[in-house]
């Protein structure tokens, strides 16, 4: 009767309940019981951690997203009554009078076009002429890497001012011309430190294992570095995309008389000028015109800057964590 009933309990544990099969070098019936999981006691310490966390990280999103909901409100808000105040989240008097007056500028899609054009060229181009200085500056055997890296860090705090760059560009005629937005910006000095940081924590190994098998610093560079600092250049490449998306003043400082390289955003800044003299001048309460207000043209101008940017930053946002996280750690 033993024996019947030990075999009876060997059958109902293989089912599972209690009881897991035992290694392959035991019994074919041999089986071994299943530890039960640990359950690790919530500590008052810990629940009130866990309360705080929740509570900062709600308010960090409210403090992020407020302003965007603000300005979008803002946007969508009538202009005389929007100088009252009081608009949070929600438009109190709808109205779409501010984007049709931006959409309504002269030079729109000619702005437009630009300002797409020079982010694009600009980010590939400088992307490129960066990656290429980085890895020159990296490799150990470079003689002049400590000489010519503290020369790009002096440049990052002493520049030859405003005046001797614009008769600069003039003499290498770069002014009315669309690569004044992209030739000067080509080599940043800070971009190019954060690659040489990342590109030099890559190991060495990597690259003589290649130069044994022959291959070159260009092969080097384009098939083992590169597909390694994928992270770092997108990062890089959204650095540069947002400058190159959102600058302005170089428009008006060497092509503020040349209509057809006008970029989107000095389009908006004039648009905004414009408003804000004229709301200086009008009667609130009188004819076309008046309810565009300054407060009201800004924002919908932000938006419609911001919406571009907003868009794409999601598609590199895994790429952003890890290109600023990885460079950073040294072995």
């Amino acid at each position: 009767m033993a024996d019947l009933k030990k075999k009876t309990e060997l059958g109902q544990g293989s089912t599972g309940k209690g009881l897991k099969k035992a290694p392959s070098g035991m019994g074919r019936n041999d089986y071994m019981p299943v530890p039960k999981p640990t359950k690790y006691k919530v500590s008052t310490a810990d629940r009130i951690f866990t309360v705080c966390n929740i509570i900062f990280m709600a308010l960090f999103v409210v403090i992020t997203v407020y302003p965007i909901l603000n300005t979008l409100a803002l946007s969508f808000n009538d202009g005389v009554d929007a100088v009252r105040g009081g608009i949070h989240i929600i438009p109190r008097k709808f109205s779409t009078a501010n984007y049709a007056s931006v959409f309504a500028m002269k030079n729109l899609t000619t702005g437009l076009f630009i300002s797409v054009a020079r982010t694009v060229v600009g980010t590939v181009l400088g992307l490129a002429a960066n990656a290429i200085l980085a890895f020159i500056v990296s490799r150990k055997r470079f003689l002049l890497k400590k000489q010519l890296t503290a020369f790009w860090v002096v440049t990052m705090y002493v520049n030859g001012g405003m005046i001797p760059v614009l008769l600069l560009y003039k003499t290498l005629h770069l002014t009315s011309t669309f690569w004044v937005y992209v030739i000067p910006g080509l080599i940043s000095a800070f971009n190019m430190l954060v690659m040489r940081t990342f590109m030099e924590g890559i190991p060495d190994s990597l690259e003589e294992a290649a130069q044994m098998d022959g291959a070159s610093y260009s092969t080097i560079f384009l098939k083992i570095i590169t597909p390694l600092c994928k992270p770092m250049y997108a990062t890089i490449a959204l650095f540069i995309a947002v400058g190159q998306w959102n600058s302005w003043f170089d428009t008006m400082l060497y092509n503020r008389l040349t209509a057809q390289y006008t970029t989107l955003q000095y389009e908006l800044m004039k648009l905004l000028s414009s408003v804000s003299s004229q709301s200086s001048k009008t009667d609130p309460n009188s004819g076309e015109g008046a309810n565009l207000q300054p407060i009201s043209v800004r924002s919908a101008a932000t938006i419609v800057t911001m919406a571009p940017i907003v868009c794409l930053y999601p598609f590199l946002q895994r790429y952003f964590v890890a290109g600023l996280t990885i460079g950073g750690v040294k072995e």
